[in-house]
């Protein structure tokens, strides 16, 4: 499946704009911030899909639960991207669901490809993480119509967000 990033890559570069003049900050002094921000909000991804909590028989969480922790994290690594100027024009991943893989192994996959960004930033390791981050929703049975709704629909949330003084 391929997705055309370059129109989220522009939203996000706004929506950032925005937010660096009302706060007084630049992509330099939020890097680190923005880099714990994805952990966290992958992690919470990962807790609305329950997919680790062997304990319990609760379910996941909606559709439209995982669909917005996913764009939470889609925020920031477009973010990260733009600052690092490492946008990927258009990505590729394989919507092939390995049945030896739980989801729990695809967000780990995804925390090792970032913890590797973090250590040698390069686009190889930016273009690794993301496309890890992509298989989590995609071995979901989510699709890229599924990713890009999500996105737009809380782009608005925080455009909002931004005019409330959240």
């Amino acid at each position: 499946m391929k997705i055309n990033l370059l129109n989220l890559y522009n939203q996000q570069e706004k929506l950032d704009k925005e937010i660096q003049e009302k706060h007084d900050v630049s992509y330099s002094s939020t890097r680190n911030d923005r880099f714990l921000a994805f952990l966290v909000e992958l992690g919470e991804f990962a807790n609305a899909t329950r997919c680790f909590k062997f304990w319990s028989y609760k379910p996941s969480e909606s559709k439209e639960r995982l669909l917005d922790e996913f764009a939470d994290g889609l925020h920031f690594i477009l973010s990260i991207g733009i600052d690092l100027n490492l946008k990927i024009e258009e990505i590729e991943v394989e919507n092939v669901k390995d049945e030896n893989k739980k989801t729990t192994d695809y967000i780990l996959d995804t925390y090792s490809n970032f913890t590797n960004f973090i250590n040698d930033i390069s686009y190889e390791n930016y273009y690794a993480t993301f496309e890890s981050f992509l298989r989590i929703i995609f071995s979901l049975s989510f699709n890229d119509g599924d990713v890009l709704n999500a996105y737009y629909l809380k782009l608005g949330i925080n455009y909002k967000r931004q005019e409330e003084n959240y």
